[in-house]
């Protein structure tokens, strides 16, 4: 599908007018955590525009801080990406550049540009000033070219200590632009790193690195959030002033933000420790690894991703969104029986041991199945009332008949209870008459409620998963405090027999929703039907 937004506007003009002749874009993710939804945008624009355009897509890890980043963050992405269906072309890591990194750094020094600074992090920040107040000079910004490059030299060379020193870019103490003034491009990191071991105790700082590796690797378009518009001028300063013959373009675009849901590392990683959630997989998370596991098909995230383009500003996102798109991908999977919570049905003037009922699992029925139906049967306990509390119920209750999809009318007789009073039998007479698949007219049942054969159906494990976070809540409290205590059920439940039979993981629960079987026992939710009862 062709999809418009901004971006594909300027590469379009960019090769119509003979500026670039090969598109070339990148996702660079720092390996110190878990990919989400907000990072599929990225990942998915990037890769579609390169491939649209009969370009080159690049993944490259900006490995530069050492102290948060680890290799099962890198394999953990990758599988992602992959999962994703967004092939790289080229696979680098920032890691690779550190050499050359180095040389520009030496460059800036040699131009002037450039100094080492003694002051710790916190005198530094306190000179940048505001908005309102320019920033002061570092009283070693005026070093000279010779006492930098061997400042510099030494701190590669492991002679002083973490934060002792630090390499800073010669700029503009008064721009307006906070990220002008004299930002550090190099610091010291004694910290063993998971490619170059410990070669290095210096690391080159985001804003320096960046715009490096892109330049270095060609990349044409380099697309960002709009937190980096900020940034853009140092961007453009260091490619300008390391002298880089490949010249990339900074492009920003809104993020991707959903809304009612976590994706921050550090709220994920207390959700983790407080053995809130299992993992950065859990499926009741938005990563990219809780949406796999939770078994959102792919398609419907590119579609979703898609839908929404590149917007230059940015706003929240409803999820619900996404799961239209599940919907669309789901629609033609097998239908089934499946009942949770179930509450027995013993039908009194049924004869015999029972019977099979032959229905179509599929919609254009090219896929049959046998449902079986005897004298007892389950059906759900919200499905059931022992009076009919209004006209809108739809469902089963004492002295009402509804039909059982796929089999016949009954009507609730009786109930049976136990010593604490609860309900645990129903007690109901069927019409032989009123067999699905028959004309049979004479009356209107109440309503159409799913069932499963006691005697064959198959006890199973069913699971749903909703939001994290309490809908509407305020974002501003602890996250504990707005936590959603039934993000996760876990019910009993009976399914066909054909459930562990029907080709594929996928199924439509009927009257309830899509779900995956995990293993011959087990389902879950991926996402309700639609539904327009109100409880």
């Amino acid at each position: 599908m062709e999809h418009s937004n901004f971006i594909r506007t300027i590469i379009e003009e960019d090769l119509n007018t003979g500026k670039h002749d090969h598109i070339v874009t990148r996702f660079p993710p720092e390996p110190n955590g878990f990919l989400h939804l907000g990072h599929a945008r990225s990942i998915i624009m990037n890769y579609t525009l390169a491939k649209d355009f009969g370009g080159t897509f690049h993944l490259r890890f900006d490995d530069t801080n050492p102290v948060k980043e680890d290799a099962t963050f890198i394999e953990a992405i990758q599988k992602d990406i992959e999962w994703l269906g967004c092939s790289w072309d080229a696979l680098y890591f920032a890691s690779d550049y550190f050499e050359i990194m180095v040389e520009k750094a030496i460059l800036l020094i040699q131009k002037g540009k450039a100094y080492v600074d003694d002051q710790p992090a916190e005198v530094i920040k306190a000179q940048r000033g505001d908005l309102k107040t320019p920033g002061q000079n570092s009283p070693f910004r005026e070093r000279s070219v010779e006492e930098n490059l061997t400042l510099f030299q030494a701190m590669r060379d492991g002679k002083y200590s973490d934060g002792e020193k630090v390499l800073r870019a010669k700029v503009d103490m008064a721009s307006p632009n906070m990220n002008m003034r004299d930002p550090v491009i190099y610091r010291i990191q004694h910290a063993h790193h998971h490619r170059t071991k410990d070669a290095w105790c210096i690391y080159p700082m985001y804003d320096f690195a960046h715009p490096l590796e892109d330049a270095i690797e060609g990349i044409t378009h380099s697309l960002c959030t709009l937190e980096f518009e900020d940034h853009r001028p140092i961007y453009d300063w260091v490619v300008r002033e390391c002298e880089m013959e490949s010249v990339p373009r900074q492009i920003e675009f809104g993020k991707l933000k959903i809304a009612n849901e976590i994706s921050g590392k550090r709220f994920i990683n207390t959700l983790v420790a407080d053995g809130v959630v299992d993992d950065y997989a859990d499926p009741r998370l938005v990563t990219l690894s809780g949406l796999r596991k939770k078994g959102v098909p792919v398609a419907a995230i590119h579609r979703f991703i898609h839908s929404l383009g590149l917007p230059k500003s940015e706003g929240e996102t409803s999820l619900q969104m996404l799961e239209e798109e599940i919907r669309s991908e789901l629609a033609s999977s097998p239908r089934i029986h499946l009942v949770k919570d179930p509450l027995l049905v013993t039908i009194t003037n049924y004869p015999g041991e029972g019977e099979m009922l032959t229905h179509a699992a599929d919609q254009d029925e090219t896929l049959m199945r046998d449902i079986p139906f005897s004298s007892q049967i389950y059906i759900e306990k919200d499905d059931f009332v022992v009076e009919k509390p209004n006209k809108k119920w739809k469902r089963l209750a004492l002295g009402i008949e509804v039909r059982l999809m796929h089999a016949y009318f009954i009507q609730a007789e009786s109930v049976v209870t136990d010593e604490a009073g609860d309900i645990v039998e129903i007690k109901a007479t069927y019409d032989v008459q009123t067999k699905s698949g028959t004309d049979f007219n004479a009356r209107k049942p109440n309503g159409t409620i799913h069932f499963v054969d006691a005697k064959q159906g198959v006890p199973v494990t069913y699971t749903e998963y909703e939001p994290l976070l309490i809908e509407n809540a305020d974002r501003s409290q602890p996250v504990d405090a707005i936590l959603n205590p039934e993000s996760m059920k876990t019910y009993s439940a009976m399914v066909e027999p054909a459930a562990l039979t029907l080709p594929g993981p996928y199924f439509q629960a009927i009257r309830s929703s899509y779900v995956k079987r995990d293993d011959a026992h087990a389902f879950h939710r991926v996402v309700a039907l639609r539904s327009s009862f109100k409880k």
